[in-house]
């Protein structure tokens, strides 16, 4: 039984979530927002793509108005350490005071390393302690962040964020996949607004909704899961699982997506640890190993891992087949399938073999990785998470 099936279980929730916007054209009250928190000249860190597109970075400006200092359109998938450089060097130029993430994952990671970098009085010594550890020490006096999402990653309310370097962009002499982490790099403020949303790219769109619903399921099940995030991510995945599906359909429910993706990432990043467990952790071994997108990566993998955690415990069954909308005898296998019937629905691999960049032979090394990765230690005792068990998943879903 999972502690948590006690009514009377004691639990400590200690999260303090950025103020939330959401509303279709709530992008408009941008400057409010960074008027509350003190900003009168913001760079906004962008991707190459979404920070010079009209129908995304106008709204932007015109939402920030005066308050918008400078348009930092640089960051890639790759989320590199020589990029959060080159924008706190912009961030210094331009005299900025705060920082607007718009756009993914990628950019909300970089400008969380922006924001640190711009804080730390020697930021040699900060790329010095990266290339020797991974982690990018996280100051004190770190400058205000409002971010503005336009996919459905649900990387948005977040203590940490990933940061890579390589040898040929400089500044380490091996390649290093790593990160930073902090309760300080929780955002002061997040504006959710639909029609953003829907200016990003179907496919883009449906990978990360697929990194955004494992979230929800995945504070279910985890051992770090409590009552209240129990109910976010439940309400969150009901109405996930209705929105999802339509948006590679004609009538497209962003609205809907958008707020079920905000609730299934409420309450998961909090100081004490995270609800994110064995499925976030394939996505970490996969993307450590081959350059694929993290969404369609867990669409591959996502059902299998449900299965071994099934196979070894109770994993809260009945409460994610009643989230997801199972009606059935095998709760279990109901939920199984219907997560994958969400992956069918946004278009995305079910074989890991059809993922570009995913190579059989590495499937023994992302094992090994994903088993060294944290996040296992959310996993639910009975499941067996050592490399030979987690590679037996990885050839089912090959």
């Amino acid at each position: 039984m999972h502690a948590l099936e006690d009514p009377e279980a004691p639990f400590r929730f200690d999260y303090r979530p950025a103020a939330i916007r959401y509303g279709a054209g709530e992008v408009t009250g941008l400057g409010d927002e960074l008027a509350r928190v003190g900003v009168s000249n913001a760079l906004v860190v962008a991707g190459t793509t979404t920070g010079t597109t009209p129908a995304v970075i106008d709204p932007v400006r015109e939402g920030a108005g005066k308050r918008l200092g400078e348009v930092f359109a640089e960051t890639t998938p790759e989320k590199r350490l020589d990029t959060a450089l080159a924008g706190a060097a912009r961030y210094d130029d331009r005299g900025c005071d705060g920082i607007v993430a718009l756009g993914g994952g990628s950019s909300l990671d970089v400008a969380a390393a922006v924001r640190a970098l711009v804080a730390h009085d020697d930021r040699e010594e900060a790329v010095a302690a990266f290339a020797d550890t991974g982690r990018l020490p996280v100051p004190e006096g770190l400058p205000p962040l409002v971010v503005v999402p336009t996919t459905l990653a649900g990387a948005d309310l977040s203590l940490g964020a990933g940061l890579t370097a390589t040898p040929a962009n400089g500044h380490v002499e091996t390649a290093v996949d790593g990160g930073l982490s902090a309760p300080g790099l929780m955002p002061e403020a997040a504006v959710y607004d639909p029609e953003l949303v829907a200016t990003t790219p179907t496919g883009v769109l449906c990978a990360s909704a697929m990194n955004g619903f494992d979230k929800g399921v995945e504070s279910l099940y985890a051992r770090t899961a409590t009552p209240i995030t129990d109910g976010t991510a439940a309400r969150g995945l009901a109405l996930l699982r209705d929105a999802l599906p339509t948006l590679r359909g004609d009538d497209p429910d962003y609205g809907r997506a958008l707020r079920g993706m905000v609730l299934v990432q409420y309450g998961i990043a909090r100081p004490e640890g995270s609800t994110l467990a064995l499925i976030h952790a394939f996505g970490h071994g996969l993307t450590a190993h081959a350059p694929v997108q993290q969404g369609a990566a867990h669409g591959a993998v996502a059902p299998h891992a449900l299965a071994h955690l099934f196979a070894g415990a109770d994993g809260r069954r009945e409460l994610l087949a009643d989230a997801v909308g199972v009606e059935a005898d095998d709760p279990a296998g109901g939920v199984v399938e219907a997560v994958a019937s969400v992956r069918d629905a946004l278009g995305l691999p079910a074989r890991l073999r059809d993922v570009d960049g995913v190579e059989r032979e590495a499937l023994p090394a992302i094992a090994a990785t994903t088993a060294a990765d944290a996040l296992v230690e959310n996993v639910p005792a009975g499941v067996a998470v050592d490399a030979n068990a987690l590679e037996g998943v990885l050839d089912a879903a090959w």
